[in-house]
């Protein structure tokens, strides 16, 4: 099944009173009628845990990312836990991150026995600032977990031979950059195990929740299909205790089908990327994104900075514009990691970077139009200043 980009325009798909953040009514209905054959073909067979979809969704989507393995999981938090878990991170270790991400890439590490490490970001690209790590690493650390955040790759060969040279794992956070490449991989396919969410939002999305971790190392593969099944290596015999964390079987059918537009879908966003671009070069207020010389960007979440972001996003909110913010407060001044006694100032690019960033609407379907008119109000805003 091909993406016909063809209709994006037309009667209906327009938001002649406003622009919406993200819409995914528009993509269901291309494909409503083979998404409702195969969920119905799930019913009919009444097998809903772990089958035929499950299995044959792990080869594709570890085809498409370029691994040996894929294994599914109930959730991008899960993928992750599980990932560190099979990697050998538990009690007594630290893992290395960043601040500016979604909580479920620390949760992953604390729910784990181990310490939450932060380095500060990038503040071209907001991901991890690569030249911070080494002085982070101690004996108890154990691994790097870089995040290609908002659809951008980090800079993943240099954390890997960081890696490599004090003997850690490195595990890709992809849960937003599904189909992005780094130098021509896919995001996932370079650490030890890269994790992916299949959240309703992402560009990649379930009707529900779902997960997966791809790796070429059979023996985390293997941990973590055991891990995901109560420990399971077969039915009732549990050679370690584990978690109900599997991917539902009629996710995995939607999944299979998004799964063929998602290389289409990633070039809809990267097109809309680019019409942004050109609208808003011209505003000397507006920091739009970049795109890295190594890196093929699929703009999960269109991010631009500002300093008037506040007022800015009132201002459009009040000419029916969505936005979104991601993510207002760094992790290491949330309250639930009071205990790791960070301060603010520590990561002063973060810190700075979550007072200014505000995230565009962003999806596939997004019209030129719709584009035009957010880019017209953002510049009649700052006409206004």
């Amino acid at each position: 099944m091909r993406y016909k980009s063809k209709v994006r325009v037309g009667a209906g798909m327009k938001k002649a009173m406003g622009v919406p953040f993200f819409d995914s009514k528009q993509h269901y209905r291309l494909i409503k009628d083979e998404v409702d054959a195969h969920v119905q073909r799930v019913m009919d067979s009444c097998r809903f845990v772990l089958g035929k979809n499950v299995k044959c969704f792990e080869r594709e989507f570890a085809s498409f990312c370029g691994t040996e393995y894929a294994v599914g999981v109930a959730n991008g938090t899960d993928a992750l836990r599980l990932a560190l878990l099979a990697c050998g991170v538990g009690k007594g270790n630290e893992v290395i991150t960043v601040p500016n991400t979604f909580i479920a890439t620390t949760e992953a590490i604390s729910q784990n026995g181990a310490k939450i490490v932060f380095v500060d970001i990038d503040p071209q690209i907001y991901n991890i600032d690569v030249s911070q790590i080494e002085e982070k690493i101690n004996r108890r650390t154990k691994a790097i977990l870089p995040v290609h955040l908002f659809g951008q790759p980090a800079d993943i060969d240099p954390v890997m031979m960081i890696a490599k040279k004090y003997n850690l794992k490195g595990i890709e956070d992809a849960c937003q950059a599904h189909g992005a490449e780094y130098k021509g991989k896919k995001t996932g396919s370079i650490g030890d195990a890269g994790c992916f969410s299949f959240y309703p939002s992402k560009n990649l999305a379930a009707f529900g929740d779902g997960g997966m971790v791809v790796t070429d190392g059979n023996k985390i593969a293997q941990k973590i299909k055991m891990l995901r099944d109560h420990g399971q290596i077969k039915k009732y015999e549990h050679s370690v205790e584990g978690y109900n964390s599997r991917l539902d079987e009629i996710q995995a059918a939607i999944l299979r089908v998004k799964l063929k537009s998602l290389d289409e879908q990633n070039k809809l966003r990267r097109k809309n990327a680019w019409i942004y671009n050109e609208l808003l070069k011209d505003v000397d207020e507006v920091i739009t994104p970049i795109e890295t010389e190594y890196a093929r960007h699929v703009y999960h979440l269109y991010v631009i900075r500002t300093g008037k972001r506040d007022e800015l996003q009132e201002y459009l909110k009040s000419k029916g514009i969505s936005t979104g913010l991601h993510y207002p407060i760094p992790l290491h001044l949330q309250k639930a990691y009071k205990y790791l006694q960070y301060r603010e100032g520590d990561f002063p690019v973060a810190e700075k970077c979550a007072k200014q960033i505000l995230s565009l609407p962003m999806f596939p379907e997004l019209t030129r139009e719709q584009i035009e008119k957010i880019a017209s109000g953002i510049k009649r805003f700052f006409a206004r200043c």
